[in-house]
């Protein structure tokens, strides 16, 4: 619905910004690692997903805007909240204690320790986060590194447009991969997920 707010930042906090932008302050909640990028800035873009929340008992609806400073750590933060029983704000934790990048690493490796040193994670948790990010990470760092380039481009566009439309994201970067391999590969966006679309 909202893909990123512009603008100055009137108040920064290691939990928050507040983005003016067209006479709105928009309340932001944001990591650590986010913050760190913004610090020193006194305007800019931040990335944002906007998420509705209901309390079952009073039937009151939550709105709230979560930005980011990067592409990656947004995507992460969404395969976070994806998982049954991780929150938005557990999501926040863990990316305020890790940096995207690390994230990754650390579910590849499976790291059960380092993961559980985030308060409110224990090895349950833990190895639950592991087990459904593991394969969608590993492909998508695959995919990243084959198709370097513009051609990662493509993919990353290509991919934002199949799970918008509801695609599953692992098989989407899975056929995504196989089509940008082959001989002659999509040029184009729409040539890949019409491709896509036929193999999905």
């Amino acid at each position: 619905m909202i893909a990123y707010v512009a603008g100055e930042f009137t108040e920064k906090s290691p939990t928050h910004l507040v983005v003016e932008s067209g006479g709105v302050g928009y309340l932001i909640n944001i990591s650590l690692n986010s913050y760190t990028d913004f610090a020193k800035l006194f305007e800019g873009k931040v990335l944002v997903h906007y998420a509705v929340s209901v309390d079952i008992r009073s039937g009151e609806s939550r709105h709230q805007l979560f930005g980011f400073s990067a592409a990656l750590e947004r995507e992460m933060f969404r395969l976070l909240i994806a998982i049954s029983g991780i929150s938005s704000s557990i999501a926040l934790m863990i990316l305020s204690s890790f940096k995207p990048e690390e994230l990754q690493s650390i579910v590849i490796s499976e790291d059960l320790k380092t993961l559980t040193a985030v308060k409110g994670i224990g090895p349950k948790v833990a190895q639950k986060i592991i087990v459904e990010l593991k394969g969608k990470i590993a492909a998508d760092m695959e995919g990243a590194q084959e198709s370097a380039g513009s051609g990662n481009s493509l993919r990353q566009e290509a991919l934002s447009a199949l799970t918008a439309l509801g695609f599953d994201r692992g098989s989407s970067v899975k056929v995504i991969n196989n089509l940008l391999k082959q001989e002659p590969a999509p040029e184009s966006v729409e040539s890949l997920i019409k491709q896509a679309l036929k193999q999905l």
